[in-house]
Protein backbone atom coordinates (compact mmCIF):
# COMPACT_ATOMS: atom_id res chain seq x y z
CA UNK A 1 0.00 0.00 0.00
CA UNK A 2 1.47 3.48 -0.98
CA UNK A 3 1.93 6.35 0.92
CA UNK A 4 -0.92 8.39 -0.72
CA UNK A 5 -3.61 5.13 -0.34
CA UNK A 6 -2.65 5.19 3.64
CA UNK A 7 -3.16 9.19 3.63
CA UNK A 8 -6.52 8.64 1.56
CA UNK A 9 -7.96 6.29 3.73
CA UNK A 10 -6.76 8.45 7.10
CA UNK A 11 -7.58 12.47 5.63
CA UNK A 12 -9.84 12.41 2.65
CA UNK A 13 -13.62 12.10 3.13
CA UNK A 14 -16.81 12.80 1.28
CA UNK A 15 -19.50 14.05 2.81
CA UNK A 16 -23.28 14.54 0.71
CA UNK A 17 -25.89 16.89 1.07
CA UNK A 18 -29.50 15.36 0.36
CA UNK A 19 -29.93 16.91 -2.68
CA UNK A 20 -28.83 14.74 -5.11
CA UNK A 21 -27.19 10.88 -3.32
CA UNK A 22 -26.82 9.55 -6.10
CA UNK A 23 -24.08 11.57 -7.85
CA UNK A 24 -22.74 11.57 -4.62
CA UNK A 25 -22.31 7.70 -4.32
CA UNK A 26 -21.05 7.16 -7.79
CA UNK A 27 -18.45 10.27 -7.11
CA UNK A 28 -17.34 8.59 -3.86
CA UNK A 29 -16.92 5.17 -5.36
CA UNK A 30 -14.96 6.47 -8.24
CA UNK A 31 -12.70 8.18 -5.68
CA UNK A 32 -12.73 5.31 -4.07
CA UNK A 33 -13.88 6.59 -0.46
CA UNK A 34 -17.30 5.77 1.51
CA UNK A 35 -19.56 8.71 2.12
CA UNK A 36 -19.44 9.48 5.85
CA UNK A 37 -22.94 8.85 7.61
CA UNK A 38 -24.70 11.65 8.25
CA UNK A 39 -28.05 12.51 10.04
CA UNK A 40 -30.00 15.18 8.61
CA UNK A 41 -33.37 16.48 9.21
CA UNK A 42 -36.13 19.57 9.34
CA UNK A 43 -37.22 20.77 12.57
CA UNK A 44 -41.06 21.34 12.89
CA UNK A 45 -40.31 25.11 11.63
CA UNK A 46 -38.60 23.61 8.43
CA UNK A 47 -34.82 24.33 10.00
CA UNK A 48 -32.52 21.62 9.13
CA UNK A 49 -30.29 19.65 11.68
CA UNK A 50 -27.01 18.19 10.55
CA UNK A 51 -24.58 15.69 12.73
CA UNK A 52 -21.80 13.58 11.45
CA UNK A 53 -21.75 10.17 12.54
CA UNK A 54 -18.08 9.94 12.80
CA UNK A 55 -14.80 12.45 14.24
CA UNK A 56 -13.83 14.54 11.19
CA UNK A 57 -11.16 16.04 13.06
CA UNK A 58 -8.07 16.97 10.71
CA UNK A 59 -9.37 15.50 7.56
CA UNK A 60 -9.79 16.85 4.10
CA UNK A 61 -13.23 17.38 4.14
CA UNK A 62 -15.33 17.45 0.44
CA UNK A 63 -19.21 18.35 0.82
CA UNK A 64 -20.79 17.83 -2.34
CA UNK A 65 -24.45 19.17 -3.03
CA UNK A 66 -26.34 20.34 -5.92
CA UNK A 67 -28.03 23.20 -5.63
CA UNK A 68 -31.24 22.22 -7.37
CA UNK A 69 -35.13 22.71 -6.35
CA UNK A 70 -35.93 23.94 -3.78
CA UNK A 71 -32.80 25.29 -4.03
CA UNK A 72 -32.74 27.44 -0.80
CA UNK A 73 -33.46 24.75 1.34
CA UNK A 74 -30.17 22.95 -0.50
CA UNK A 75 -28.30 25.78 -0.59
CA UNK A 76 -28.91 26.45 3.26
CA UNK A 77 -27.94 22.12 4.50
CA UNK A 78 -24.99 23.12 2.18
CA UNK A 79 -23.68 25.80 4.48
CA UNK A 80 -25.17 23.95 7.41
CA UNK A 81 -22.80 21.21 6.68
CA UNK A 82 -19.87 23.26 6.23
CA UNK A 83 -20.24 24.99 9.51
CA UNK A 84 -20.33 21.95 11.20
CA UNK A 85 -17.15 20.66 9.67
CA UNK A 86 -15.47 23.60 10.81
CA UNK A 87 -16.62 23.71 14.40
CA UNK A 88 -15.68 19.98 14.28
CA UNK A 89 -12.07 21.00 13.37
CA UNK A 90 -11.80 19.63 10.27
CA UNK A 91 -8.55 20.40 8.26
CA UNK A 92 -9.50 21.89 5.25
CA UNK A 93 -12.92 22.30 3.55
CA UNK A 94 -13.97 22.01 0.08
CA UNK A 95 -17.53 22.98 -1.21
CA UNK A 96 -18.40 21.07 -4.43
CA UNK A 97 -20.93 22.26 -6.09
CA UNK A 98 -22.05 20.51 -9.50
CA UNK A 99 -24.49 23.32 -9.99
CA UNK A 100 -23.92 26.86 -8.61
CA UNK A 101 -27.04 28.41 -7.55
CA UNK A 102 -27.86 31.67 -8.10
CA UNK A 103 -25.41 31.84 -10.68
CA UNK A 104 -27.85 33.62 -13.33
CA UNK A 105 -27.57 37.06 -11.01
CA UNK A 106 -24.15 37.56 -11.67
CA UNK A 107 -24.41 41.40 -12.41
CA UNK A 108 -26.45 44.18 -11.86
CA UNK A 109 -28.55 44.85 -15.22
CA UNK A 110 -30.74 47.38 -13.93
CA UNK A 111 -30.96 49.94 -10.43
CA UNK A 112 -31.50 48.01 -6.96
CA UNK A 113 -30.73 44.72 -7.90
CA UNK A 114 -28.43 42.14 -5.91
CA UNK A 115 -25.79 40.48 -7.25
CA UNK A 116 -26.78 37.23 -5.48
CA UNK A 117 -24.07 34.92 -6.85
CA UNK A 118 -21.26 37.29 -4.48
CA UNK A 119 -23.71 36.40 -2.11
CA UNK A 120 -23.55 32.67 -2.17
CA UNK A 121 -19.50 33.02 -2.51
CA UNK A 122 -19.54 35.22 0.96
CA UNK A 123 -21.49 32.78 2.49
CA UNK A 124 -19.60 29.88 2.10
CA UNK A 125 -16.63 31.88 2.69
CA UNK A 126 -17.92 32.91 5.95
CA UNK A 127 -19.11 29.42 6.82
CA UNK A 128 -15.93 28.32 6.86
CA UNK A 129 -14.85 26.86 3.04
CA UNK A 130 -11.86 26.84 2.32
CA UNK A 131 -12.46 25.89 -1.33
CA UNK A 132 -14.80 25.79 -4.14
CA UNK A 133 -15.31 23.13 -6.83
CA UNK A 134 -17.98 23.68 -9.35
CA UNK A 135 -18.66 22.96 -12.95
CA UNK A 136 -19.33 25.42 -15.85
CA UNK A 137 -20.28 28.44 -14.18
CA UNK A 138 -22.90 30.72 -16.15
CA UNK A 139 -20.29 33.30 -15.80
CA UNK A 140 -16.57 33.14 -15.43
CA UNK A 141 -15.86 35.76 -12.93
CA UNK A 142 -18.03 34.38 -10.67
CA UNK A 143 -14.73 32.48 -9.96
CA UNK A 144 -13.82 36.19 -8.59
CA UNK A 145 -16.17 36.50 -5.70
CA UNK A 146 -14.90 33.96 -3.72
CA UNK A 147 -11.51 34.60 -1.31
CA UNK A 148 -10.10 31.43 -1.84
CA UNK A 149 -9.07 28.90 -5.04
CA UNK A 150 -12.06 28.53 -6.85
CA UNK A 151 -11.65 25.03 -9.76
CA UNK A 152 -13.73 25.69 -12.66
CA UNK A 153 -14.56 22.51 -14.07
CA UNK A 154 -15.70 22.36 -17.72
CA UNK A 155 -17.96 19.45 -18.98
CA UNK A 156 -16.86 20.18 -22.88
CA UNK A 157 -14.72 17.63 -23.04
CA UNK A 158 -17.70 15.46 -21.62
CA UNK A 159 -20.18 16.26 -24.48
CA UNK A 160 -17.79 16.87 -27.36
CA UNK A 161 -16.49 13.38 -26.78
CA UNK A 162 -20.14 11.95 -26.98
CA UNK A 163 -20.93 14.23 -30.13
CA UNK A 164 -18.42 13.50 -32.08
CA UNK A 165 -18.57 9.66 -31.52
CA UNK A 166 -22.54 9.36 -32.04
CA UNK A 167 -22.56 12.62 -35.18
CA UNK A 168 -18.79 12.94 -35.87
CA UNK A 169 -19.33 12.05 -39.71
CA UNK A 170 -22.35 14.40 -40.14
CA UNK A 171 -21.65 17.88 -41.51
CA UNK A 172 -21.32 20.21 -37.88
CA UNK A 173 -22.01 23.57 -36.97
CA UNK A 174 -21.34 25.05 -33.85
CA UNK A 175 -24.23 27.29 -32.42
CA UNK A 176 -24.31 29.58 -29.53
CA UNK A 177 -27.63 30.11 -28.25
CA UNK A 178 -26.53 34.06 -27.81
CA UNK A 179 -23.33 36.00 -28.18
CA UNK A 180 -22.68 36.23 -24.90
CA UNK A 181 -21.51 32.33 -25.02
CA UNK A 182 -19.35 32.51 -28.39
CA UNK A 183 -16.11 31.50 -26.66
CA UNK A 184 -17.78 28.65 -25.08
CA UNK A 185 -18.67 27.50 -29.33
CA UNK A 186 -15.56 28.16 -29.93
CA UNK A 187 -14.03 25.69 -27.28
CA UNK A 188 -16.30 23.63 -28.62
CA UNK A 189 -15.62 24.06 -31.61
CA UNK A 190 -11.99 23.41 -31.64
CA UNK A 191 -12.30 20.12 -29.69
CA UNK A 192 -14.27 19.35 -32.73
CA UNK A 193 -11.82 19.95 -35.48
CA UNK A 194 -12.62 23.49 -36.47
CA UNK A 195 -16.31 22.96 -36.91
CA UNK A 196 -17.76 25.95 -38.48
CA UNK A 197 -19.84 28.46 -35.65
CA UNK A 198 -23.05 30.64 -35.57
CA UNK A 199 -24.97 32.06 -32.96
CA UNK A 200 -28.16 33.29 -32.21
CA UNK A 201 -29.26 36.78 -31.76
CA UNK A 202 -31.87 37.49 -29.45
CA UNK A 203 -34.07 39.97 -27.71
CA UNK A 204 -34.62 39.33 -24.08
CA UNK A 205 -37.46 40.75 -22.26
CA UNK A 206 -35.97 42.33 -18.91
CA UNK A 207 -39.32 42.65 -17.13
CA UNK A 208 -40.27 38.75 -17.61
CA UNK A 209 -37.48 36.27 -16.56
CA UNK A 210 -36.91 33.27 -19.08
CA UNK A 211 -38.62 34.98 -22.03
CA UNK A 212 -37.14 35.47 -25.25
CA UNK A 213 -39.17 37.70 -27.59
CA UNK A 214 -37.04 37.38 -31.27
CA UNK A 215 -34.30 34.98 -32.57
CA UNK A 216 -31.94 35.62 -35.71
CA UNK A 217 -29.25 33.34 -37.00
CA UNK A 218 -26.05 34.91 -37.18
CA UNK A 219 -24.21 32.14 -39.61
CA UNK A 220 -24.47 30.23 -42.00
CA UNK A 221 -26.18 26.30 -40.73
CA UNK A 222 -28.23 25.36 -44.15
CA UNK A 223 -27.73 21.82 -44.60
CA UNK A 224 -25.72 21.45 -41.42
CA UNK A 225 -26.58 19.37 -37.81
CA UNK A 226 -26.32 21.96 -35.76
CA UNK A 227 -24.97 21.09 -32.16
CA UNK A 228 -27.23 23.79 -29.90
CA UNK A 229 -24.67 24.35 -26.90
CA UNK A 230 -25.70 26.27 -23.71
CA UNK A 231 -24.48 25.54 -19.89
CA UNK A 232 -27.97 25.36 -18.52
CA UNK A 233 -31.44 24.54 -19.67
CA UNK A 234 -34.34 25.94 -17.54
CA UNK A 235 -37.68 26.38 -18.61
CA UNK A 236 -36.71 25.25 -22.51
CA UNK A 237 -38.07 28.54 -24.20
CA UNK A 238 -34.87 29.89 -25.21
CA UNK A 239 -33.04 26.89 -26.49
CA UNK A 240 -36.18 25.60 -28.11
CA UNK A 241 -37.14 28.95 -29.86
CA UNK A 242 -33.39 28.67 -30.87
CA UNK A 243 -33.59 25.07 -32.36
CA UNK A 244 -36.87 26.44 -34.09
CA UNK A 245 -34.71 29.20 -35.49
CA UNK A 246 -32.36 27.00 -36.75
CA UNK A 247 -34.55 24.37 -38.67
CA UNK A 248 -36.27 27.69 -39.64
CA UNK A 249 -33.13 29.24 -41.60
CA UNK A 250 -32.36 25.67 -43.24
CA UNK A 251 -30.14 23.27 -41.02
CA UNK A 252 -30.15 19.83 -41.46
CA UNK A 253 -31.19 18.84 -37.84
CA UNK A 254 -30.52 20.18 -34.06
CA UNK A 255 -28.51 18.70 -31.27
CA UNK A 256 -29.14 20.03 -27.96
CA UNK A 257 -26.53 19.76 -25.56
CA UNK A 258 -26.11 21.69 -22.00
CA UNK A 259 -24.70 20.95 -19.04
CA UNK A 260 -27.18 21.79 -16.43
CA UNK A 261 -30.52 19.89 -17.18
CA UNK A 262 -32.52 22.24 -14.56
CA UNK A 263 -35.64 21.30 -16.33
CA UNK A 264 -38.51 23.44 -14.30
CA UNK A 265 -42.00 22.95 -15.90
CA UNK A 266 -43.07 22.98 -18.81
CA UNK A 267 -39.35 22.14 -19.86
CA UNK A 268 -39.50 18.79 -20.51
CA UNK A 269 -42.43 19.07 -22.44
CA UNK A 270 -41.01 21.39 -24.17
CA UNK A 271 -38.21 19.26 -25.66
CA UNK A 272 -39.70 16.48 -26.15
CA UNK A 273 -41.75 18.16 -28.65
CA UNK A 274 -39.27 20.36 -30.12
CA UNK A 275 -37.43 19.54 -33.76
CA UNK A 276 -34.05 18.64 -31.32
CA UNK A 277 -33.58 15.21 -32.82
CA UNK A 278 -31.56 14.40 -29.19
CA UNK A 279 -31.32 16.93 -25.72
CA UNK A 280 -27.97 15.88 -24.14
CA UNK A 281 -27.05 16.98 -20.57
CA UNK A 282 -25.06 15.72 -17.66
CA UNK A 283 -26.32 14.61 -13.86
CA UNK A 284 -24.90 18.15 -12.05
CA UNK A 285 -28.53 18.42 -11.13
CA UNK A 286 -31.30 15.25 -10.34
CA UNK A 287 -33.32 14.54 -12.95
CA UNK A 288 -36.92 13.14 -11.39
CA UNK A 289 -38.25 10.27 -13.56
CA UNK A 290 -41.15 12.20 -14.54
CA UNK A 291 -39.26 14.75 -16.56
CA UNK A 292 -37.27 12.53 -18.30
CA UNK A 293 -38.31 11.66 -22.57
CA UNK A 294 -37.17 9.54 -25.05
CA UNK A 295 -34.46 11.69 -26.58
CA UNK A 296 -33.51 12.94 -23.42
CA UNK A 297 -29.58 11.52 -22.73
CA UNK A 298 -27.70 11.73 -19.09
CA UNK A 299 -23.93 11.73 -18.91
CA UNK A 300 -22.32 11.16 -15.98
CA UNK A 301 -20.28 13.93 -14.59
CA UNK A 302 -19.10 11.77 -11.55
CA UNK A 303 -15.43 10.93 -13.27
CA UNK A 304 -14.71 14.84 -13.61
CA UNK A 305 -15.53 15.26 -10.32
CA UNK A 306 -14.30 12.12 -8.65
CA UNK A 307 -10.34 13.24 -11.07
CA UNK A 308 -11.05 16.83 -9.37
CA UNK A 309 -11.13 15.76 -5.91
CA UNK A 310 -8.18 13.56 -6.24
CA UNK A 311 -6.26 15.89 -7.57
CA UNK A 312 -7.23 18.51 -4.71
CA UNK A 313 -6.46 16.22 -1.96
CA UNK A 314 -2.80 15.14 -3.88
CA UNK A 315 -2.40 18.77 -4.39
CA UNK A 316 -2.10 18.48 -8.09
CA UNK A 317 -3.31 19.95 -11.05
CA UNK A 318 -6.62 20.51 -12.05
CA UNK A 319 -5.94 22.51 -14.45
CA UNK A 320 -3.88 19.98 -16.38
CA UNK A 321 -7.31 17.73 -16.70
CA UNK A 322 -7.82 20.44 -19.59
CA UNK A 323 -5.14 21.41 -21.03
CA UNK A 324 -2.78 18.73 -20.70
CA UNK A 325 -0.51 20.43 -18.61
CA UNK A 326 0.92 20.84 -15.05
Amino acid sequence: MTGIQRATEKNLMIFSGRAHPALAQEVSDLVGTPLVPTTAYEFANSEIYVRYEESVRGCDAFVLQSHTAPINEWLMEHLIMVDALKRASAKRITVVMPFYGYSRQDKKHRGREPISARLVADLFKTAGADRLITVDLHADQIQGYFDGPVDHLMALPTLTDYVMRKYGHQDLAIVSPDAGRIKVAERMSARMGGAPLAFIHKTRRTDVANEVVANRVVGDVKGRVCILSDDMIDTGGTIVKAAEALMNDGAAGVIIAATHAILSDPAAQRLKDSPAVEVIVTNTLPIPEERMFDKLTVLSIAPLLARAIREVFEDGSVTSMFDGHA
